[in-house]
């Protein structure tokens, strides 16, 4: 098993002083480093960060040597039994159970380091979600118990459901299909759940690491992995060192796991490196775009759950929204657009904000205040896009292996169940030998037999039933026979029709799409900042005529008339509104986005994001 970090009576004493500048990106963290009752626990994790910040170079020699190459600099490392990438409900998860395993084992010397690319656990997590506790009961029983008095105490029962099928002015009862049947769930905000389960994880003794994005995945020489690098920072645009420049570290680990959520970075390179889609179909995906809002109490219905299929999306594009009811006057509403839409006319974000004039959200979001706004890129794929999750030196969990049930709308409990299924077969492979490649043979197996397997196999056949002659409307009688009489049991498994990027029309064989403006109250414009990319726009705009200005929910990525470029436009990157839902990488027709882990991250909010809805 992996040392500890040894810590001499100077630098505790250094450590504890320097301790609010290293510690920035916690400040939880920086409460402990300065309590000495919390100091044998804190202390180590405090000398890795002191490294972490201390690998740079000299400004003077970067400045005076152009030719210098930042990657000569050697990087420092760490040795730990288990590396997990990402901070959410399933690398989370996966951390608590090692942690518990290894504790109840009496081995506290066992290393769980876990890293996120957010500045806080829970940051880059989106607000209001409804989650099945199946998992998280197993993991925490006591979660909600009155006498834990580290319970999470921000969980909503949910009262009541609601399914609407909408025209543009009228919204229908339909049934809600068994799936979506919420008695026994909570409305929670999953930032806050997120946060809750970060602090328990350090409890229990994980070392958690925010604001450290891993940008790199290093192997052994038999090829298998062994571990990842954080990413360099001061880095120009030409791939010069700046005066700020720091070098990334290493950290090499038995087992490393990828919990980056869907379509992570670095998982895209596992999946290629070890063909693990071999044996199933490509991914397809959806965009959620959500916003929280603080309405008027007489219009606020605690425990509350709406959703809704139809306007504002033609019958050809996927999606669905909802209104969530949480926390004290709290509203989670959202709209979720399948990226297989044809129409390259289509935006998503103004879609969202057409949904939200409609008299059924917007009777309820007047008179209120949007708090918060946030998107992500969902794994729609299913159980026929689930690749191998296991290969040699590490794993695929959560929702980077794509276990969101798109009938269900959940995707919380499979991505902490998979992450705990995950962590008990790293506890027995690394029990049965010290050395050597680790491979998770049992992982592969435990799923196939969790419920995890069982819940999606049974709703495999409804989203790719969407792509029929009749559309949406084809797509809802099929689901309806799926949900109350077929139930999964059938011989046949549907095939995702194409890529997202390859259902993309070019925009001269599509109705072009004028959107309203928005009024600042209920619908909210992207913001705009300037910079280049005219590569890709000579290649994408003569053919799809701005794609990107609609699919991004943030306003990355925008044309703007310039009659000096030969195609009449300018296509410029708004970089700092970046949202990381990563949208551009699955949906550019021409594939040549490449998202990656940014130098600095941040989530774009509305407005200052009150802490009661984070």
């Amino acid at each position: 098993m992996a040392s500890k970090l040894s810590i001499t009576p100077n630098l505790q004493r250094n450590l504890i002083r320097r301790s609010p500048r290293l510690a920035t990106q916690s400040s939880r963290f920086t409460r402990q480093c300065l309590q000495p009752s919390l100091r044998p626990r804190v202390l180590p994790r405090l000398a890795l960060q002191h490294r972490l910040f201390s690998i740079s170079v000299p400004r003077n020699f970067a400045d005076v040597n152009d030719d210098f190459d930042p990657k000569s600099v050697d990087r420092e490392s760490d040795v730990v039994d288990v590396c997990i990438v990402g901070g959410g409900p399933a690398g989370l998860s996966a951390a608590i159970r090692l942690k518990q395993l290894a504790n109840e084992a009496g081995n506290e010397d066992f290393r769980v380091l876990l890293l996120e690319k957010a500045g806080e656990i829970g940051a880059h997590i989106l607000s209001g979600a409804v989650i099945e506790p199946t998992a998280v009961n197993e993991l925490i029983p006591e979660w909600l118990a009155e006498d834990n008095e580290t319970r999470f105490e921000h969980a909503t029962p949910a009262t009541s459901d609601k399914m609407r099928f909408l025209t543009k002015g009228s919204s229908l009862p339909i049934p809600a299909p068994p799936q979506m049947n919420n008695h026994g769930n909570y409305i929670v905000s999953l930032n806050q759940f997120t946060k809750w389960l970060g602090e328990r994880a350090e409890e229990v003794g994980v070392e958690v690491y925010p604001g450290f994005a891993a940008s790199e995945i290093l192997y052994q020489s038999d090829g298998s992995v062994k571990g990842v690098a954080t990413n360099d920072l001061g880095i120009s645009r030409a791939g010069k060192a700046k005066d700020n420049f720091e070098r990334g570290m290493e950290f090499h680990a038995r087992l490393t796991m990828f919990a980056e959520g869907c379509h992570g970075s670095l998982t895209k390179q596992i999946i290629k490196k070890f063909d693990l889609r071999r044996e199933s179909q490509p991914q397809t995906y959806g965009l959620g775009l959500k916003e929280v809002w603080e309405v008027q109490p007489e219009k606020f219905q605690k425990g509350q759950i709406t959703h809704s299929m139809g306007y504002p999306l033609p019958a050809d594009t996927y999606g669905g929204g909802w209104m969530y009811h949480f926390g004290d006057n709290l509203v989670s509403i959202g709209l979720v657009v399948g990226l297989d839409y044809p129409n390259p006319w289509l935006s998503p974000y103004q879609e969202f904000q057409k949904m939200k004039h409609h008299p059924l959200y917007k009777s309820v979001l007047e008179g209120g205040k949007c708090i918060s706004y946030g998107a992500r890129a969902l794994n729609e794929g299913g159980f026929q896009s689930i690749p191998k999750v296991a290969f040699p030196g590490g794993a695929l969990i959560g929702d980077t292996a794509g276990f969101l049930n798109v009938p269900k709308i959940k995707g919380t409990h499979t991505a902490m169940k998979s992450g705990m299924l995950a962590a008990e077969a790293t506890w027995t492979a690394l029990e049965k030998t010290d050395s050597g490649t680790v491979f998770l043979y049992d992982y592969e197996d435990a799923l196939r037999h969790s419920s995890i397997w069982k819940e999606l196999k049974e709703v495999r056949n409804m989203r790719p039933s969407f792509h029929n002659p009749l559309k949406l409307y084809g797509g809802i009688m099929y689901s309806g026979l799926e949900a109350y009489v077929l139930k999964g049991r059938v011989p046949w498994t549907l095939k995702h029709k194409t890529t997202d990027y390859g259902a993309t029309k070019l925009a001269d064989e599509c109705t072009k799409i004028e959107y309203e403006k928005p009024d600042g109250k209920i619908s909210f414009d992207i913001l705009t900042s300037v910079k280049d990319w005219e590569k890709h726009a000579a290649m994408e705009w003569p053919k799809y005529k701005g794609i990107e200005n609609r699919f991004c929910p943030a306003g990355v990525y925008e044309y703007v008339e310039d009659e000096s470029k030969d195609i009449g436009v300018r296509f410029q990157i708004n970089a700092q509104n970046c949202i990381h839902c990563k949208t551009c990488d699955i949906k550019v027709p021409d594939q040549d986005i490449n998202w990656q882990t940014p130098q600095q991250v941040s989530l774009l909010l509305r407005s200052e994001l009150d802490e009661s809805a984070n």
